[in-house]
């Protein structure tokens, strides 16, 4: 019998485009995929639970990984503002015989790819339109102005990585992307429905 062959699946968006909700809604598909926490140096937020949305570490803590060897792949997204994805992640969910399902920011994504090569799908969530990502990012209320307009502007530097992805799915009716993105996954892991 074949040892399990864990696979990459790798979901990337602008902020505010709906990774997050397409990922939550891939974990309860019933598809084999366990979910790859990501470290980071920012806040916790009220409503995150350490190790099960992100690992929060400080900057010192997450630089001091970065030294270890402990990352696939990091990046500094703002100023000391950290985030990473831990190979320690990957081997626990292989070793579960899950997939692991990545929700990680566009370079982060890129990265991921390049380093998985064929063992990844890496797909790209795309906003309608940047002026409906501006409307979806104010309707968070979690923006200041100056937050917001950072956020866009990175959004649209973003949007040129799109064709370093294996797939884009334009996320303009929720239900058709998610549908879109499980027919991807799928068919990239075998599963059938």
């Amino acid at each position: 019998m074949n040892s399990f062959q864990g696979k990459a699946i790798i979901v990337s968006a602008p902020s505010g485009a709906g990774k997050t909700t397409i990922v939550h809604r891939l974990l309860e598909s019933g598809l084999p995929l366990g979910f790859s926490v990501s470290a980071t140096s920012r806040p916790r937020r009220m409503n995150e639970v350490n190790g099960v949305d992100y690992f929060f570490l400080t900057p010192d803590e997450f630089m001091k990984k970065v030294k270890n060897g402990d990352f696939i792949e990091w990046e500094e997204v703002y100023e000391n503002q950290y985030y990473g994805t831990l190979k320690s992640e990957i081997e626990r969910l292989w070793q579960e015989k899950k997939h692991a399902l990545f929700d990680v920011d566009v370079k982060g994504g890129i990265s991921l790819k390049k380093y998985f090569g064929t063992r990844a799908l890496a797909i790209f969530i795309k906003p309608p339109s940047l002026q409906i990502l501006n409307e979806r990012l104010k309707a968070r209320g979690t923006e200041t102005e100056e937050s917001l307009k950072k956020r866009m502007a990175k959004a649209e530097f973003e949007l040129s990585f799109a064709p370093g992805f294996d797939a884009v799915v334009e996320n303009d009716i929720l239900e058709k992307a998610v549908d879109e993105v499980y027919r991807l996954v799928a068919g990239f892991i075998g599963a059938v429905k």
